[in-house]
């Protein structure tokens, strides 16, 4: 059967849109039913999409996109806010990640360079997917979903680098060897002052001005981002690295957020021809062969990467619970993988069948791990005793002087709610010691009567460094459900006899908590609808004097 461009479009979107349906309902991301659908319909399928199609052009669009957000979202204080823990964590898996990869792919036979590639596409998980999961579960903004969100950008950072290199040195050198280098450094500092220079004098002004109108920003949002992609592409670096340099230099902009919101939608939609693309390219000449290597990859990236990022948080005496749920978001590869290894095989450097291999080892990992983040907490209770015995924490003291004036009451979280908790506490005299994760909100906190150190709630041993004995009352701002589960059973554990007072963001959550053992269970959406109310009353029912 064959298609015109137009009609190809409208029965592939279809198709896809079907195939995004049942991935739903399984609970699982997009990007695993897009490359299934490719396979449909490439040639070793139905054979509509072949390597000339319009698919590839809007494929490529998709990328260019993609990496423009990425640079558009470059937030290094997500990174600063966890510490050095990001970064130590980041780099760390990638290293070990890539060694531990290429001596497998070595073992199964590769040459240097396939095991190289293999080996570093297996280092990077997928931002989009962890942020989507989490965000879901609500885990985002705890000790493990910031960690994980930190140690993510520093692998976009490395990926992005990764790139600027293979394509630099990809290049033909017709003269000596140092001259060819000057060369690419000359070409990347060139491009890098020509974005700088716009940075500086043009995009404030030529931003304002088209703001005016959102669809005009968002247009030139994509034509800003691809011109930018082409003359990286002319200069002999990639597109994927001028797109990513293109939204680096308007992440300072105030109009970041606007242009960034406006783009995710586009993104996603040609993301789609991107995995389509992929998908077509999958080769099954040697599928016995592929599948065997496939799988023996897959379980390096779902057991071994998180063991990884587990062994480094235990290292630098985080809770062994953090660092499995940390550690499971990195038991996937990642799009930036795929795009890796099509860019690999476009510098001739790989073939199709490593990219299939990659490929597999995608849908493999990307189903599986995505399964095991939704079920992270379960899976932690049933891995809890194996895993225990790496525990650390034990040994880490508290800042407290022991001798210091009592404690009448500990908080744990300084955010919103729990930063006007501890101000009523303290205006009530009452001496409170606030633990939060945050390392900002703990140097920041200049309250009287209030105490703030470095913790968390889900660190149960750092309940042996705490005065307990003293408090009479333990309070949780933290709005999560077995974040509470846990301190609740740790002070319990400790035999704490005080009163505990935990929160909870809805009546479901709070009978569980109730059920669990708290003597108060704290709903601000609650408490803050009640105060409304009555002050609404006060507007609405006028004086009878």
């Amino acid at each position: 059967m064959e298609l015109h461009d137009f009609p190809l479009i409208v029965v592939v979107l279809a198709i896809a849109a079907a195939a995004g349906l049942v991935a739903t309902r399984l609970r699982q991301p997009l990007i695993v039913a897009f490359i299934g659908v490719g396979v449909l319909v490439g040639p070793a399928g139905m054979g509509w999409v072949t390597a000339d199609d319009i698919i590839v052009v809007l494929s490529r669009l998709g990328i260019a996109v993609l990496l423009f957000l990425v640079g558009l979202r470059l937030d290094l204080h997500l990174i600063r806010t966890t510490g050095p823990i990001a970064l130590a964590t980041g780099l760390g898996q990638v290293l070990f990640t890539s060694i531990i990869g290429y001596l497998i792919a070595i073992a199964l036979g590769m040459d240097t360079v396939t095991a190289v590639y293999v080996a570093v596409a297996l280092t990077f998980s997928s931002t989009i997917i962890i942020v989507k999961l989490l965000s879901d579960k609500r885990e985002l903004d705890q000790l493990h979903g910031r960690i994980a969100v930190g140690f993510l950008i520093v692998q976009d950072i490395i990926v992005v680098l990764v790139m600027i290199a293979l394509t630099a040195f990809a290049q033909p050198m017709d003269n000596s060897l140092p001259l060819g280098i000057a060369s690419v450094l000359a070409k990347g500092l060139g491009l890098l002052a020509a974005v700088g220079l716009l940075m500086r004098f043009v995009l404030p002004w030529l931003l304002h001005q088209i703001a005016r109108s959102q669809e005009l920003l968002v247009l030139f949002g994509v034509a800003y981002a691809v011109s930018v992609a082409a003359l990286s592409e002319g200069l002999g670096f990639s597109s994927e690295v001028g797109a990513f340099l293109a939204g680096v230099s308007l992440a300072s902009t105030p109009y970041r957020d606007a242009l960034g919101a406006r783009l995710v939608s586009l993104r996603d939609f040609l993301l789609l021809f991107f995995f389509l693309e992929l998908g077509a390219m999958l080769e099954f000449t040697d599928a016995a062969q592929q599948l065997g290597s496939a799988l023996i990859f897959s379980v390096f990236v779902l057991v071994g990467n998180p063991l990884i990022v587990i062994a480094i948080m235990v290292v630098m005496r985080y809770p062994v619970r953090v660092g499995f749920l940390a550690g499971l978001t990195v038991a996937q590869i990642s799009e930036f993988s795929l795009i890796l290894a099509a860019l690999g095989l476009s510098l001739g450097h790989i073939t199709n069948a490593t990219v299939s291999l990659v490929t597999v080892v995608g849908l493999i990992t990307i189903g599986g791990s995505t399964y095991m983040i939704l079920y992270s907490h379960a899976l932690y209770r049933r891995l809890e005793r194996w895993l225990s015995p790496l525990e650390r924490t034990g040994s880490r003291k508290a800042k407290l002087e022991r001798d210091e004036a009592g404690v009448d009451v500990i908080l744990y979280g300084l955010g919103r709610f729990g930063g006007h908790v501890a101000d009523r506490l303290s205006a009530a005299g009452r001496q409170v010691l606030a633990i939060d994760f945050d390392p900002h909100r703990v140097a920041r906190n200049d309250r009287q009567g209030v105490t703030a150190v470095f913790g968390s709630a889900e660190d149960v041993h750092f309940l042996e460094t705490l005065p307990l004995d003293q408090a009479r009352c333990v309070i949780s701002t933290v709005p999560f459900l077995e974040t509470n589960k846990a301190l609740l059973h740790g002070l319990r554990h400790h035999h704490y006899t005080g009163k505990i007072a935990l929160t909870a963001h809805n009546p479901r959550e709070a009978e569980q908590l109730w059920a669990a053992g708290a003597d108060v269970v704290l709903e601000p959406f609650s408490l803050a609808a009640t105060a409304a109310l009555d002050t609404l009353n006060g507007l609405t029912n006028p004086d009878e004097s």
